[in-house]
């Protein structure tokens, strides 16, 4: 029996047996909730199931009147059991029933809309010591380069706000449907440029800087939107929507238009923020020509924050990957939404879906199987008030799979979409069903669903409204399997992507409600949000410092301690090309021991100065590995190389740090000096690292690390990606 048991009642039963045997004994009086699981619930009545619940409670109190006062909710469809206010000892004894499977008290749950932040470790409620010193980013000004701003969504709400920064230069742009009195305290800015868009995304938008899109709206909420109470979507994810930096400013530009831009309206918008006086810009969109631009803002001390792509899990599919910007990838985090499918045989299996639509999905409705349920496959087959189970197996996660799907089973007049697929992590998808049930399922659900279905004379299947799940049952986080790979094409010896933060199911404002949205579009503002926290801690820190101080504090285990996974065809362990130095930690970067920090004019000696001639510019290039920066790729290591780093300690005054290297398999490595004295003299140290391959082959990229720790609290880790060749431009393709 117990082997038949799924593996969520195996730790609910352990965990269940774990609260009792370190159960303190005494105040007897006392009741506390608990819950009483007593298996699967079998065919009977849902009335005759509550009321053996309550014989049962009653056998052990011995009172009926007691057990009916006692019981808060009967569990009488997806299973059987209850919860039941009981003594400790009244728990111990129930628990010892031969037709209790398990029983453990009930657990206070906190749902959060943006829970991003609480998984980074950033509670409002209970201030780190990151925001208390930041005051939530207050007088930091973070530009967003983007699709506008829907500026009447509770997100940006300035009650509370002092005057605007007095070093502030923007402007408050009108234009159609924003006036000026659409710039506030909060939105203290904002700007469109329209040249080079084509008529057609412009007649699907406001002239002005008003978001029709929506997608820039959920970024800047998502960076620095002001506290919101009571949000939800459609009471998913219900809790407190708000922004990292949530004290934080705003300027908004608004160079895309319908999802689209150009390098003319993403060069002037950089221009006009680095004259406007913005701190942090955050670009959640792909670009290719304009990072010259970014690199003077950079140089004037703005730090710039990208996003990766979405073109995972291939590799080396990563845009802006100029070594001076942080380039995001995305991640999962610690919140699911499953969906219970209950078959007419009873057996109920758990999909993944945003299904708010009770009328639709609750009632057992046929259930047929569609294959591709592409127009073809289904070929005029009247599915009417049908569930039609969906199997294409591709080692594509291509959107268009599910749209041709949806569009032959809608068309088909189906009623629903249960559809098998590996993981894309693009869970909103199902928003888009038009009212009809959608689901989500990996494909051993969908074959033990195809098996009944070919079982019986008439199948038939229910859906049940989605749930909410957060905590540590959700495994995370995980590197998304949209989310761009590394190595970079333009420049393999920059390791990109630097970081990744949270970019799945994150719930943001859009016009006046809110929404769930995926991408590394999401992750880019969590990050931008982290380094205006950053910013106003450490005013005087670079934009090189503060990058450090995300890359080397990253975490590479999950909350678990396991290695962080990377979603894909298969999972695998991520490695520094899924994530760069690891899945962002706001609070350990606050105060990260050393720093790796670059004068921006250093940039200049690696790159060419294709624009013109810049007085920073260098005629004779160095490569790109001598750059500080807080990681090291090394394509093509055929002897020994010797590359050199910098660090500065911002920590205590007097530090010593010891190196703790992990050569990548097949390289050796050495560190000199090993250890790094620091006092009020010696604030900053530069060592080498020598690396020598141990076989001479035509090999792949192999990862390592380098720590400085200084015994305590400071662990300072750079990732490192080495490839051992014996020529160059060799296509690693046979």
């Amino acid at each position: 029996m117990a082997s038949r048991l799924p593996s969520f009642l195996i730790i609910f039963t352990f965990l269940a047996f774990f609260c009792f045997r370190v159960m303190p004994y005494g105040a007897e009086a006392t009741k506390k909730l608990y819950i009483v699981y007593m298996g699967e619930r079998k065919h009977e009545d849902p009335q005759h199931v509550t009321a053996s619940h309550n014989d049962m409670l009653t056998s052990l109190l011995e009172s009926k009147e007691e057990a009916l006062a006692s019981i808060v909710y009967s569990y009488r469809h997806g299973f059987s059991g209850f919860a039941a206010m009981l003594t400790e000892s009244q728990a111990k004894l129930l628990a010892e029933s031969p037709e209790v499977i398990s029983i453990r008290p009930s657990r206070n749950y906190q749902l959060h809309t943006t829970r991003s932040w609480n998984f980074l470790g950033l509670n409002n409620v209970h201030p780190t010591e990151l925001l208390r010193k930041s005051n939530f980013g207050d007088g930091v000004i973070i530009g967003i380069i983007d699709t506008g701003i829907w500026p009447e969504s509770k997100s940006f709400n300035d009650d509370g706000y002092g005057p605007t920064p007095s070093r502030w230069k923007g402007i408050c742009q009108v234009g159609e449907a924003f006036d000026a009195n659409n710039c506030s305290r909060k939105i203290i800015g904002a700007r469109y440029y329209t040249a080079g868009i084509s008529d057609r995304n412009r007649k699907l938008d406001f002239m002005s800087p008003r978001d029709a899109y929506g997608h820039g709206t959920h970024t800047a909420s998502t960076a620095a939107g002001s506290i919101v109470e009571n949000v939800s979507f459609h009471g998913l994810g219900a809790g407190v929507a708000r922004g990292g930096a949530p004290r934080a400013r705003l300027a908004i530009y608004k160079a895309l238009w319908n999802g689209g831009g150009n390098t003319a309206t993403v060069l002037k918008a950089i221009d006009d923020a680095i004259h406007d006086g913005v701190d942090i810009l955050s670009l959640s969109i792909r670009v290719l020509e304009e990072s010259f631009g970014t690199l003077h803002a950079v140089a004037r001390g703005i730090t710039v924050v990208y996003s990766a792509g979405n073109d995972g899990p291939v590799p080396q599919t990563l845009s802006n990957t100029a070594p001076w910007v942080i380039t995001v990838a995305a991640s999962t985090i610690d919140r699911s939404f499953p969906t219970v499918i209950t078959l007419g045989d009873h057996r109920s299996f758990v999909g993944q879906s945003i299904f708010y639509n009770t009328t639709k999905g609750t009632n057992y409705k046929a259930l047929a199987f569609g294959g591709s349920c592409n127009e073809e496959s289904l070929n005029g087959t009247d599915l009417a008030g049908t569930i039609v189970l969906c199997v294409v197996f591709s080692v594509s996660s291509d959107y268009s799979l599910y749209q041709d799907a949806l569009k032959g089973v809608l068309k088909a007049g189906g009623e629903g979409i249960i559809m098998a697929t590996y993981t894309n992590n693009f869970l909103e998808m199902t928003e888009e069903c038009k009212g009809i049930t959608c689901v989500f399922v990996d494909f051993v659900i969908a074959h033990q669903i195809g098996m009944y279905i070919g079982s019986e004379s008439a199948p038939v299947a229910s859906v049940k409204r989605t749930s909410n799940v957060i905590g540590k049952e959700v495994l995370a986080p995980k590197v998304a399997t949209f989310s761009s790979r590394g190595p970079s094409v333009l420049d393999p010896g920059v390791l990109k992507p630097d970081i990744a933060a949270p970019g799945v199911s994150i719930l943001a404002a859009k016009k006046n409600s809110y929404a769930f949205l995926s991408g590394t579009s999401m992750a880019c503002p969590h990050v931008a949000g982290v380094a205006a926290l950053l910013k106003s801690m450490h005013p005087n820190w670079s934009h090189a410092a503060i990058k450090s101080a995300l890359v080397t504090t990253a975490s590479t285990t999950d909350q678990h301690g396991m290695p962080i996974q990377a979603e894909g065809l298969p999972r695998k362990i991520a490695d520094p090309f899924d994530y760069g130095g690891g899945h962002i930690d706001p609070n350990r970067a606050a105060d990260p021991g050393l720093i790796y920090d670059i004068d921006p004019k250093d940039y200049f000696k690696f790159f060419n100065c294709t624009l013109q001639t810049f007085e920073m510019c260098d005629t004779k290039l160095q490569h790109v590995s001598y750059l500080n920066l807080p990681s090291i790729s090394i394509p093509n290591l055929k002897s020994s190389l010797t590359v050199w780093r910098t660090v500065t300690n911002v920590g205590e005054v007097d530090a010593v740090y010891k190196a703790i290297p992990e050569p990548p398999p097949g390289v050796q490595m050495v560190v000199e000096p090993s250890i790094l004295v620091f006092n009020a003299v010696n604030k900053a140290h530069t060592f080498k690292i020598t690396f020598k391959p141990t076989s001479k082959v035509q090999g792949d990229y192999t990862f390592g690390s380098l720590t400085w720790w200084d015994g305590g609290v400071h662990s300072v880790k750079i990732p490192i990606a080495v490839r051992i060749v014996i020529r160059d431009l060799y296509a690693d393709i046979a």
